[in-house]
């Protein structure tokens, strides 16, 4: 199943090539690379950064509702979930709402859009670049060829985290007067720890047990989940444990 592109999906816009999501990836690059020696000074962006955070908190509680609703009314197991590559109602809420948790991804660049406006250069690091450049081909092929199934674990999951990320951006988007309002930020980063911990035990399970969903895709997330992890962790201990050392 893995290996065919699920018919439902393969027509829909950025999922039917991997050219257009290359495309983007490829600029992507070429911005990080030349966009801060391009920018000749600083810019505040204050009200537009409150704007976008506030709109990615508002769709990331739709995805959330959406990923949490349809896998209840569905009655998807939490443990083992095939994909239900059917035309009914409720499949096709599942691949709708897995493809705008992909395009999602596609927005989400400009986090680093607005860092490098705002000569942030320092907060646009590897683990920032890798962790937005992956998620566009990890959720490229989730779409293409899963879209659902135990994927959507992952995307509620992270879905219901991002609510509280944005969240934080938008008070941090008021400028120093905020700061003393900030002191989760700390809990953010253990929450988003926390995310990849249950990722990684969702789709490891499927590994040792008979569930017919794909083995590639599971071990691909765990693979990139356990990276994902360990770049959070030393990101942990160089940010909240060496410097009070």
């Amino acid at each position: 199943v893995f290996c065919f592109p699920d018919p439902r999906t393969d027509p829909w816009p950025l999922v039917y090539s991997p050219v257009p999501v290359t495309l983007i990836f490829t600029s992507y690059l070429f911005m990080v690379a030349l966009g801060p020696s391009c920018l000749q000074r600083r810019l505040e962006l204050r009200a537009p950064l409150l704007a976008y955070n506030l709109a990615m908190v508002a769709w990331s509680s739709y995805m959330f509702y959406e990923f949490l609703v349809t896998s209840v009314l569905a009655n998807y197991s939490y443990l083992c979930q095939p994909v239900d590559y059917s035309r009914s109602e409720l499949g096709m809420r599942m691949a709708r709402v897995c493809w705008w948790f992909f395009f999602s991804k596609v927005i989400e660049l400009l986090d680093t859009v607005f860092l490098i406006l705002r000569k942030k250069q320092e907060q646009v690091t590897f683990l920032h670049v890798y962790h937005h450049g992956s998620m566009l081909f990890n959720w490229w092929s989730g779409v293409k060829y899963v879209p659902g199934g135990q994927a959507f674990f992952i995307g509620m999951l992270n879905s219901f985290v991002h609510i509280f990320m944005y969240g934080y951006y938008a008070l941090a988007s008021l400028g120093p007067r905020m700061h003393r309002h900030l002191w989760w930020k700390r809990y953010l980063t253990i929450l988003q720890m926390g995310q990849f911990v249950a990722i990684a035990a969702h789709s490891s399970y499927n590994l040792f047990t008979e569930c017919p969903f794909p083995d590639g895709f599971n071990t691909a997330v765990l693979l990139y989940i356990l990276s994902l992890l360990a770049l959070f962790l030393r990101f942990y201990y160089h940010t909240y444990m060496k410097g009070k050392q």
